[in-house]
Order: structure tokens, then sequence, then C-alpha cells
């Protein structure tokens, strides 16, 4: 037996899962305890994350993806599993279902515990947490023995910062973005079962045996139409954004590419060319962390606890970085959006400061061309400027051309972590360029070849782009 219990934060899955791991011995799989364990035993993977970490860098998604099969090819081929929090997505979704399949296995069911958003509110608001063990707890449904001290270690209890009233909302709201094409997608293959979560722990948990006990005799009923859409995520706001007549006028640009296809050169050119700020994910989330901002904070909590930062953090640093005075007349938006409800925020967001994008410039290079390209990519270790061995050689071999640092190769920028990577970028980008390209916005650029000859493409791109607005 393998199901995934999905829901929001608040509704129970850890506590769920836990009890199904001891009534049917099943192997629980969450991605935060997974995240963790790696990264305390120093495992290849977790070693890996940590680097990211502390290069001030999000912990890219296939990394997790690594993580999950590693952990699922260790288990015996009888072991049946419970995911908690996993899949997320819709690509999660379609990866788990093709590493089960590579391993002659099958999700029987993605289970949805539902309960309002009124109701997870309230629940978080209960919420702790054990500052050892990360084992969770409530003041009126799950409360420890002793007050303050947890029952499994006694570690100290606490509440997270991000169970606070308007954090929650937020991390809801992205939630239901991200959530509505994954529930579409077990509903259509007839394996998705929702269960009223709004009640009683011991209510909810006699459901979810039922339902185990019914796929076991092959009688479980898969969830309705009627009945997904009352889960799914309102319809996001049209691509166009605002009208043409109150959107204000700006050059908004975002860079697609894969990994080592350009984007960060292009954007320097593209910067230089237009006079607009180069804004890239990486960089902001660096700053973010040595600033101690808010969020930098925020961030740095999730970091500590060993946990993968959530989009609804990533969406608040960029949102904030785009209503600051320098991008009035427009930006360069690299690294963000990586996946279509990240490109649905990106449309909330300009909408409410009546704004638009100009166009998508997308960097096309093949596999085989980045998979050459990343194996003689440079990084310095101080300042993360990049380099190449062929195409952007250092003065100096070894040592970066801005501050004197030395320069290194990453341990993923070897060939098969490269076509990993790959994978998860076609699997999350695909979407993207359909929805950018429906809107009329896409730009598709021949990114292989001589960079002169790249950058050429981008700018007679960009010009036209900046024509168009001008005449608009």
């Amino acid at each position: 037996m393998n199901i995934a219990l999905i829901g929001p934060s608040g509704v129970g899955k850890g506590t769920h899962a836990e009890k199904l791991v001891a009534e049917y011995e099943l192997l629980h799989i969450a991605t935060g305890d997974l995240f963790r364990s790696n990264l305390e035993q120093h495992t290849a993977l977790g070693i890996l994350a940590e680097r990211y970490m502390s290069n001030g860098e999000l912990v890219p998604d296939e990394l997790v993806d690594a993580m999950i099969e590693e952990a699922l090819w260790k288990a015996g081929p009888e072991q049946g599993v419970v995911f908690d929090g996993f899949p997320r997505t819709k690509y999660q979704a379609i990866f788990l279902d093709d590493l089960f399949q590579e391993m002659g296995r099958r999700l029987d069911a993605a289970i949805y515990l539902k309960v309002s958003d009124q109701g997870i509110i309230g629940r978080l608001a209960g919420r702790l947490i054990c500052r050892t063990c990360q084992t969770p707890y409530h003041v009126e449904f799950n409360p420890p023995a002793r007050p303050g001290v947890c029952d499994v270690c006694g570690g100290e209890l606490y509440q997270r910062s991000d169970d606070a009233l308007e954090t929650a909302k937020v991390r809801l709201k992205v939630f239901h973005r991200v959530t509505g094409p994954l529930v579409g997608y077990y509903q259509e293959g007839g394996r998705l079962i929702i269960i009223d979560g709004e009640r009683a722990i011991d209510q909810v948990h006699h459901a979810i045996v039922e339902v185990i006990e019914a796929l076991q005799r092959q009688e479980s009923r898969s969830a309705t139409l009627a009945e997904m859409e009352q889960i799914q995520a309102r319809k996001s706001i049209s691509v166009a954004l605002a009208p043409a007549q109150t959107a204000r006028p700006s050059l908004d640009l975002v860079l697609l590419g894969g990994p080592g296809s350009g984007k960060g050169t292009q954007a320097e050119q593209l910067t230089k060319h237009l006079n607009l700020p180069h804004i890239a994910t990486g960089d902001l989330f660096r700053e973010n962390l040595k600033q101690e901002t808010d969020l930098g904070k925020l961030a740095k909590a999730y970091m500590n606890r060993g946990e993968l930062v959530p989009d609804d953090v990533t969406e608040s640093m960029v949102q904030e970085r785009l209503s600051r005075p320098d991008t009035a007349d427009g930006f360069i938006l690299d690294g963000f959006p990586r996946t279509l409800p990240q490109a649905e925020a990106l449309t909330e967001m300009l909408t409410e400061m009546q704004r638009r994008l100009a166009g998508v410039l997308y960097i096309n290079v093949s596999d085989d061309e980045i998979v050459r390209r990343l194996s003689g990519r440079l990084i310095c270790r101080n300042c993360q400027t990049p380099y190449h061995l062929e195409f952007k050689p250092p003065a100096q071999p070894g040592m970066c051309d801005v501050c004197g640092g030395e320069l290194y190769q990453r341990d993923d920028d070897n060939p098969e972590t490269v076509r990993a990577r790959l994978k998860t970028f076609h699997g999350q980008t695909a979407p993207l360029v359909d929805y950018y390209q429906a809107a009329g916005l896409l730009i598709e650029i021949d990114g292989e070849g001589d960079v002169a000859g790249v950058t050429e493409r981008t700018m007679t791109a960009a010009q036209s782009l900046v024509e168009s607005a001008q005449s608009s």
C-alpha cells in the first residue's frame, strides 16, 4: 500500500502518518525529516544541500527529488509507504509516478485532508514544535504530557514565527495556487480521495483507515470533478495583467533558460543596454540573509531547522524587490518564475502594481550543449561570480577578477547531476513556456554558438520590445 497525505500545513498530515506507520508498518517519508536526516548524517546529498545553504542559495528541487528516490530504493520491495506532504506540485506527482513505474510500484491514492482556511489559521495559532526533534504538538488537539516539554526527547516546545496570522494567510494562498494542478492530476487519474479533516483526530484517522481498507478491497471511490473543484485554487488572473490603459508604462522582462544557458551573461548585457536593474533570485536570497531582513530571518529560521525554504518566502522577496524605486522604468528578472504557480504569482504581483510584462526572453540551448558548458564552469568561492574555462576564463587561472577569491567547480556541475537538473527544468518549465507563449509574450532566442552571436540575438529581441513599448 502506497499513499500520499496532502493538504496545507496544519491539517495533521504528520500526526496521521505516524498513526498509519504504527498500524500498517508503512515507511513514513516526509521531505522535512528526510532533508534533516541527510544534513545530519552528512550524506553526499546532504553535503551538497549544505553547500547550497552555506552559499546563501535555495536548495534546488531536483536535490529533494534525489533524496526521495534514494529513500525509496533503500526500502524493501514489499514495504508500503505513506508520504507526508509530498508531492506538493504536479511536477513532483509526475516524478513520483515515473519513479514508481521504474520500481514496479504504484501510488494507490492521494488522500487530501480538507480543512477550511479559517480552520487552518486557528490550528496554526495553537501549534507547538519541539526545538530539538521538530515533533509537532497542538495545545488543543495534541497537547504534550507536560506543558512546554516534548514527549519524545524532552526538548523545549515553541511556536514558530511563520505560524503567525499574516504569514499563515500568505502560505495558504501559495498552497492553493500550487495544489490546484496537483489535485487535478490525481482526480483525472482516479486516485484523489478527499476526507473531511475538520473533525477530531480519532475520527479523521478512522476515515483514513476506512479508505485504506477500501483500497485493499479495490472498492475505493475517487473524488468527483465537483468535489475536487471545491478544494482547487480560484482561477488565476489572466497573464495579460492589467488593462493596457491602466498599466504603468515600464519595460518589465523575464529571462528564462536552463542551467548554463547563459542567462546571467545576457542579463549583464541587457542591463547595460537598457539601463534596467538585473534581479536574480539567487542574489536576492543572499542579500536578505546577509542584511538580516525580516524575510531573511524567516528564511534563516527554516534553514537552521534543516528545512527547505518555502515558495511564499521567495515570492515575498521578489515582490519586495520589484516595489523598489529603481524598477520604475522596468527590470530584468532572472531565476523567477521557475514554475507555473510562480508565474501566476508574478502575474498577481504585477497586477496589484498596475504593471504588465513586456516580454519573456527564452534562451533555448540543447541539453548536450548545457552539459558541455557546465563541465567547464567555475565559481568564485567569495562573491559567486561565474567563469568558464572556454567562454569566460579569468585573467589569472584559479583567481576571481572581481575580488581575487578562489575559483572552484561545484559538485552539481558534473554531467550526471546536470542531466538530473535538466530533467527537473524541462518538467517545470514546459508549462511555463506554454503559459507565456499563449499570452503572446514569449520570444525564443537561439542560445547556441558564440557568446557575441547570442548577445546580438538577445539585444535584437530586446530592442523590438523597447520599440513596441514606445509605440503603445
